[in-house]
């Protein structure tokens, strides 16, 4: 067995293994699948047709046989370049795909019978005086699938560019020597071309698919980022006077996280992600307000004990309101997230608070920072029901109930970096002045 017979053999094993793992790739469609497919049967079919001409076996009585295997082979050859660019995303491909493989069956069906491209005799295969007319064709397809290949390149906008020369190298690589020394070697290099094509197209692809669920990602935050601001305004334009308290409370808790990475403390749960999730996540803190009347939220004076139970109801249903909310639009982490600090955000550090008298540790990490945020902003700020106190006057307050209502470890980084909340506030004043 020469050389040559020995890879056309690997080549048609690796066809085959081609089109099996096509079969079963999750990553095309059913129309990417049937092209690549068809390329890799096809040039499978080539290279038995190939084989069985030149293994050495010839017998005379498998001359017509071979003639139609022949005829069949040197018709498909020069379609595959229209299979390639199927391949490649390509549209009506399959209708010059069919014109081609017809005008060149026609002709190898005509010419056959005469000999004028190739023959048989009794010694095996030979070229016809006319094996010119295969040749064009062959230089044909190869000048269609260079053109194709270009508008792929467009059409992928030049990614990889390299590869698509690679690709037409390797195929004029083989064709050259068959046209002019009659080194049978065609085969090798569409073989391995279909490979690095398949190669090119699935990593494209991939790169344009995730770069479409990044996208379609980065709609779907900024669509809930909307959501979760809109209610959480709407929620608490019923009880303050604007909706910024969800902005500063979300600068604020935010703010604290990132001041306990930079203090070294709670770093086995504070991350990117963490504060990420706090910040979006915070204006939802009293949402659960949905389910306390305007009369008790809006009251001027001091609330009735009943009234109180009233208000402390919203920490109980936040934490369920927020549930439907965001059930099945978003992670079940991220909705625990949300949940946690709209529901234990009146947690007390000494077990005293509300709904479920959560002590120290026992409440998450992200409602005891919000329990921080939400307290400094409604002290700084004014309500229909009292007037703001001076920032630090709620510093000292703060401070004061460290210990008890707060954290002690996040009311220590929170004062140690209490001039950011100061610049905040005061920035937000100005433009607040500054729109009126």
């Amino acid at each position: 067995m020469t050389f040559y017979l020995a890879t056309i053999i690997i080549i048609g094993l690796l066809m085959i293994a081609m089109t099996l793992h096509v079969l079963t790739y999750s990553g095309f469609n059913k129309v990417q699948k049937r092209w690549f497919a068809g390329t890799f049967i096809s040039l499978f079919f080539c290279c038995f047709a190939e084989y069985a001409v030149h293994c050495g076996e010839y017998d005379v009585a498998f001359k017509i046989p071979l003639t139609i295997l022949t005829v069949i082979q040197f018709s498909v050859s020069p379609v595959l370049a229209m299979l390639f660019a199927g391949a490649l995303g390509l549209k009506k491909q399959r209708t010059v795909a069919l014109v081609f493989l017809a005008i060149t069956l026609i002709t190898q069906t005509i010419c056959a019978p005469f000999g004028w491209i190739f023959y048989f005799n009794d010694d095996g295969y030979f070229r016809g005086q006319y094996f010119i007319i295969y040749e064009i064709f062959y230089f044909v397809s190869l000048l269609y699938l260079i053109v194709m290949l270009a508008i792929a390149g467009r059409r992928f906008h030049n990614r990889d560019f390299v590869t698509i020369i690679m690709i037409l190298v390797i195929l004029i690589a083989g064709i050259l020597p068959m046209t002019f020394y009659q080194l049978h070697v065609s085969y090798i290099a569409i073989g391995i071309a279909a490979c690095l094509c398949y190669i090119y197209y699935n990593d494209l692809v991939q790169q344009d698919t995730k770069a479409e669920l990044l996208s379609n990602q980065e709609k779907v935050n900024s669509m809930q980022g909307h959501i979760i601001t809109g209610m959480a305004s709407l929620i608490e334009s019923r009880d303050t006077d604007t909706g910024e308290h969800v902005i500063r409370t979300s600068y604020y808790c935010k703010t604290l996280a990132e001041d306990c990475i930079q203090e070294g403390v709670f770093l086995d749960k504070i991350n990117d992600t963490f504060i990420d999730y706090i910040y979006r996540l915070a204006p939802l803190h009293d949402v659960g307000k949905i389910v306390v009347s305007d009369q008790v939220l809006r009251k001027p004076g001091k609330l009735t004990k009943e009234e109180f139970e009233e208000i402390k109801k919203h920490a109980a249903m936040g934490g369920e309101v927020i549930r439907k909310i965001l059930e099945g639009i978003t992670d079940e982490e991220y909705i625990n997230f949300a949940a946690d600090i709209a529901t234990y955000h009146h947690e007390r550090w000494d077990g005293t608070g509300y709904p479920k008298q959560l002590k120290g540790t026992e409440i998450p990490l992200s409602a005891r920072i919000m329990a921080i945020a939400d307290v400094y902003d409604a002290l700084t700020s004014k309500r229909c029901y009292k007037d703001e106190m001076p920032p630090e006057e709620a510093f000292e307050t703060i401070k004061g109930e460290s210990g008890t209502h707060f954290d002690p470890l996040l009311v220590e980084v929170f004062l140690h970096h209490k001039d950011k909340y100061l610049k905040f506030i005061g920035g937000a004043n100005k433009q607040n002045e500054s729109n009126n």
